[in-house]
């Protein structure tokens, strides 16, 4: 089995780049501030050496709070060509969200033959997902339900395209594959994904 190391933020953790919004709450600077708080807890406890560590830790994170970082405190964390992000936790382990993506910088990018459904997809558009986030001994997986652009279904292909083109790096220039476990960062064991409320666990 291949786990995927990332370090990445851990308000990115449950980091899949794309997803529902079913309402529209009121983003806040002061529940930005909450968030990172909170997350600056996270890293010192992950932080910690092994031997000074308390028992198990948790930390809720709110819709609100998490989405209101993403609006106001994210900034370079967020790849050029994606805005208006937000994730949402659903539910018994499902998660959702919804970002506004430039589509024709990841067309251009190759050849498109006139069966690639990329190759009709311009402009920039919201793209959303549904799926289900699992987590243990510091390892997540996703598994994805549902993908659409402008509402419309697309297969799992064009949004694992979208988010290898947004998540590749100098050191990973394939970017994410969602089918890939993933390590946890800072310490973290696992991730109860509830309604409205994801919970770390360190």
């Amino acid at each position: 089995m291949r786990v995927t190391r990332r370090v990445v933020p851990a308000s990115l953790a449950v980091s899949v780049a794309f997803a529902t919004l079913a309402a529209a709450p009121r983003f806040t600077k002061q529940d930005a501030d909450r968030f990172r708080a909170k997350l600056d807890r996270i890293l010192q406890v992950g932080s910690t050496p092994a031997g000074k560590r308390t028992p198990p830790l948790t930390t809720p994170l709110t819709d609100v709070e998490v989405n209101s970082y993403l609006r106001y405190g994210a900034g370079a964390q967020i790849p050029t060509g994606i805005v208006e992000p937000t994730l949402n936790a659903l539910g018994n382990g499902r998660v959702g969200g919804r970002a506004v993506v430039d589509l024709d910088a990841v067309r251009k990018q190759k050849p498109r033959g006139w069966l690639d459904p990329m190759g009709y997809l311009t402009g920039r558009l919201p793209v959303t997902a549904t799926g289900r986030l699992t987590t243990g001994k510091g390892v997540g997986r996703f598994q994805l339900e549902a993908a659409a652009i402008s509402g419309v279904p697309v297969p799992k292909a064009v949004l694992q395209e979208l988010l290898g083109y947004y998540s590749r790096t100098p050191e990973d220039p394939d970017g994410i594959n969602m089918d890939d476990p993933f390590e946890l960062p800072s310490r973290i064991r696992e991730i109860r994904v509830g309604t409205g409320t994801a919970t770390v666990v360190q």
